[in-house]
């Protein structure tokens, strides 16, 4: 068979595999700081449950403060020069924290400050770039394109976290740090090469006011059927997560003993997991209905978050039993994010898409910071363990929207339908 018989779809798109080879590379140095922030604060600061609740609080609670002013006006504006500026900004705020290392000033302060500033530069890449790619490529092809990003997430969180627990264990976790920038840097230098034209946003002065456009996004999501079990499943699902995740390194490194290398060398078997989803993610549609798959998947993630806490304290068993089960949690939560995010774009018009997305990512990441919070306050009063059980509880219970929806008939995504011939989309 001739090789070029293998290049077919995206694989043809130059500028679909810029933004893919850039988000590859970003991915991967942002897996340095998914342990690195932690760990800075358990290692080197030695902060207790509380600090770490107020970290990850002030690193989520941007999406209650902008997110939906982040959505008004990525659909005003052009969605790339958004995400590179800040990609730029986050490898500058990132790069602070080995200097002040270096320099010997490091608080717990400096880094509650670079995790709030990175957050709201978040909201506005996050949303600018769930709104750039049905921009980027027909409609027909979201599903692979997203499962293409999905790819490269999954190959970054496999090869990782590996390095980054080595990293961390011979230049420390500040110094580790410095990868994550450089990648932002490099993450920017390929979004700056795509060359397709955006389409031009409407004027502002033709637009409505930007409160009203706020209450169009909300009121898109609320009233769809499908979108609002989105909202919903997700709002309680990260909730949960949240409470587990303020308190999962705390309870690997100080009640398992695990240490940063062990705890890399984890995430990177446990991420094979979501490679997998990645690559399933059209064919178990396929093969079971997207409905089914998708109430399944939040299942299995719930299951997944449960068994953690659950698995004892010999260290061995214990190391494998929770990279099981975040092979796992990472498969499903891909094959789920891959189908959920593929119907919401198709279905969502163009100049309604970063709207609706700030909208989703104001109730399912804004709901964060109390997570966090209340992670880090039943980590005080009831102790790791227990407080990661009632987490793994919650994020089970999640999957009750799902079934309670339209989805739970579905046999088929319907990514012909577009909100525009729906009744929930408001006048213009």
């Amino acid at each position: 068979m001739h090789s070029s018989t293998y290049f077919i779809g995206l694989w043809r798109s130059p500028d679909f595999l810029k933004l893919w080879v850039g988000e590859t590379i970003s991915l991967f140095g942002s897996q340095m700081t998914m342990l690195a922030i932690p760990l800075v604060a358990t290692l080197t600061l030695n902060v207790t449950p509380i600090q770490m609740g107020w970290l990850g609080t002030l690193q989520f609670i941007p999406w209650l403060l902008v997110g939906l002013l982040a959505g008004a006006w990525v659909d005003r504006l052009r969605r790339r020069p958004i995400m590179i500026i800040a990609d730029l900004g986050r490898a500058i705020l990132l790069g602070f924290i080995p200097f002040a290392a270096l320099m010997g000033f490091l608080q717990i302060e400096h880094l509650y400050a670079v995790g709030f500033l990175v957050g709201i530069l978040n909201v506005f890449f996050e949303v600018a770039y769930a709104a750039f790619l049905p921009s980027l490529v027909p409609r027909e092809q979201l599903v692979e394109g997203n499962s293409k990003l999905q790819t490269s997430a999954s190959i970054a969180e496999i090869s990782g976290p590996g390095l980054a627990g080595w990293l961390i264990q011979v230049v420390t976790a500040p110094i580790a740090m410095i990868v994550d920038a450089l990648s932002y840097l490099v993450s920017a230098l390929f979004l700056s090469w795509i060359g397709v034209p955006e389409p031009i946003p409407d004027s502002l002065d033709e637009r409505k006011p930007i409160l009203h456009e706020i209450k169009d996004g909300l009121q898109i999501l609320l009233k769809h059927p499908i979108l609002r079990a989105f909202a919903l499943t997700s709002t309680v699902s990260n909730f949960f997560v949240d409470v587990h995740l303020a308190l999962y390194i705390l309870y690997a490194t100080r009640e398992l003993g695990i240490q940063p290398v062990i705890l890399g060398a984890m995430y990177t078997v446990a991420s094979v997991g979501g490679l997998v989803g990645s690559l399933l993610a059209g064919r178990i549609v396929r093969w079971f209905g997207i409905g089914r798959v998708l109430i399944g998947m939040q299942i299995i993630v719930g299951i997944s978050t449960l068994i953690i806490p659950l698995i004892g304290r010999q260290f061995v068993v214990a190391v494998s039993l929770i990279a099981f089960a975040q092979a796992l949690w990472g498969m499903a939560a891909v094959i789920f994010v891959v189908n959920a995010s593929s119907i919401r774009q198709a279905i969502v018009p163009n100049d309604l898409q970063g709207r609706v997305m700030a909208s989703l990512r104001f109730l399912t990441w804004g709901i964060s910071p109390f997570g966090f919070l209340l992670g880090g306050a039943l980590g005080e009063m009831l102790g790791l363990q227990p407080a990661l059980i009632i987490a793994g509880i919650g994020v089970l219970s999640s999957f009750v929207w799902l079934l309670f929806s339209p989805l739970r008939s579905m046999q088929k995504p319907q990514l012909s339908d577009t909100l525009s011939e729906d009744s929930t989309l408001p006048s213009r």
